[in-house]
């Protein structure tokens, strides 16, 4: 019989499997890491003595609890660690998964029975001038460095952007020591207040962002809201520029803030390739301004196998990822003919409604900033891997008359490059719909292409490719 496979052992990738090994199955766990955690509860390298106070806060309990369930399962999983999954064929065309174990750069091909995807989000970054100097990294990014490489991305550090994260990163540098220079927020304090009622739905979760504002506030450090940020300063001749400075308004005043790093997002997009490529169907969300794969209640995709969870399928946070990933699995076990059960989903269920309307308070808190593009001078790059400015995107507008994202993306290839379009395309489609007046949902979304990641020309064929396997015991 062909395997269960869970994709991603973060929050939702682990409680899936959890729940479908306490129902008889022996499902496949593959994920990009060496070690089950995921983004948020990221376990740092062997030998790495910080203790989880220190690296996660409020939430070192639920961490050493993700962990503890994690390494329980080992022995009753087939377990892929530092793999990725790079292409994939949805049921009708074979049903199968790539996989690269990536230390020893061998290709492997799983034929599944059912997919579970739980795999995870990566920051949404909107590009400033002089976001491509050294020095400056992704929100995530730098909570990587900080958690796995038990290293800063500077001395003196900027935060910009908005969404939680910004302030649970900053505090984070602040509690390793490092100099925070600013957190620099386009949302306004008045978003926040008219947040409250919606926020109030989860009151702890809302205290703890209190509190790491008022201990950032309380250790000195800038917290500015409505901040817009002009361009990043270097320094250095033309082939060796460093980051040295933030230049950002307030609406009415210009200011320079002097750093020697800086980490931006606006808040978090959700990892949807693998989805796409199994032929999962998309929809337009309003509430996290982009594509995602469509799904019910219960994380059943309408691709008959493919099961969502987490926030690799709308961002909720590492609580309701939990939640999402038991409920899917439950629903997994269900269309299999097993017995489950039916309280628990409800309960469920109603958690994650209520992660839903708290999101919806996060939204309202931390808004996305629709005047992005239109502030965004022609200078600015936004596809890295093809160096193409917002100028050449609107260029390639006015002489060709796109106004399709994948459209664009033939003409001038933006979204091309070795990311395909993970980290510019959610930038471009904000571009390309100031270049032509349209809704952004209005200008579609980049299809998604194998591989989903770069992978290293010189991979090597495993002897014998992974074929079906038992998933029961």
């Amino acid at each position: 019989m062909k395997p269960v496979v869970v994709v991603g052992a973060g929050p939702a990738g682990v409680r899936a499997a959890q729940t479908l090994v306490a129902h008889g199955l022996r499902p496949v766990l593959v994920d990009e890491a060496a070690r089950g955690g995921g983004q948020i509860y990221r376990q740092p390298p062997e030998g790495f003595r910080r203790p989880a106070e220190q690296l996660y806060g409020f939430e070192a309990g639920r961490a050493r609890a993700l962990h503890a369930a994690w390494a329980a399962l080992l022995p009753q999983v087939d377990h892929h660690p530092d793999t990725l999954v790079w292409h994939a064929l949805p049921p009708d065309q074979g049903g199968t998964l790539d996989l690269l174990h990536g230390p020893s750069a061998t290709a492997t091909t799983l034929a599944y029975g059912q997919v579970l995807l739980a795999t995870g989000a990566t920051d949404r970054v909107l590009p400033v001038p002089g976001w491509t100097l050294p020095g400056v990294f992704s929100l995530g990014g730098a909570q990587v460095a900080l958690k796995a490489q038990a290293c800063a991305i500077g001395q003196r550090v900027v935060f910009i952007g908005t969404g939680p994260l910004l302030y649970l990163v900053a505090w984070q540098y602040l509690k390793a020591g490092v100099q925070v220079a600013a957190v620099l927020d386009s949302a306004r304090l008045a978003d926040q207040i008219g947040a409250l009622p919606r926020l109030a739905a989860q009151p702890a979760v809302l205290a703890k962002g209190a509190w790491f504002v008022a201990q950032l506030s309380a250790a000195g450090v800038p917290v500015h809201r409505g901040a817009r940020v002009l361009r990043l300063l270097g320094e250095g001749d033309a082939t060796a520029q460093a980051l040295r400075a933030v230049h950002w308004t307030d609406g009415r005043t210009e200011h320079t803030t002097p750093c020697d790093g800086a980490a931006l997002g606006h808040g978090l997009r959700s990892e949807t390739q693998l989805a796409d490529l199994l032929g999962c169907a998309f929809a337009w969300q309003p509430l996290h301004r982009a594509w995602l794969p469509e799904r019910d209640a219960a994380g059943r995709s309408r691709q008959p196998g493919i099961y969502l969870a987490g926030d690799g399928a709308g961002i909720l946070g590492a609580d309701a990822a939990e939640w999402a990933g038991e409920r899917a699995a439950l629903a997994l076990l269900a269309d299999r003919g097993m017995a489950v059960d039916a309280d628990r989903a409800r309960w469920l269920e109603e958690r994650l409604a209520r992660a839903t309307r708290f999101r919806q308070g996060l939204e309202q808190a931390f808004p996305f900033p629709d005047d992005w593009a239109a502030h965004t001078p022609d200078d600015t790059v936004v596809c890295r891997c093809e160096a193409l400015t917002a100028g050449e995107l609107r260029q390639a507008v006015r002489d060709t008359g796109a106004d399709e994202l994948n459209r664009l993306k033939a003409l001038c290839r933006v979204g091309m490059g070795r990311c395909q379009g993970r980290m510019c395309g959610p930038a471009a489609a904000e571009v390309l719909a100031q270049a032509t007046g349209r809704p952004v949902q209005a200008v579609g979304r980049l299809r998604a292409q194998a591989p989903i990641k770069p992978v290293p020309v010189a991979m090597q064929a495993a002897p014998h490719a992974t074929d079906a396997v038992e998933d029961r015991p």
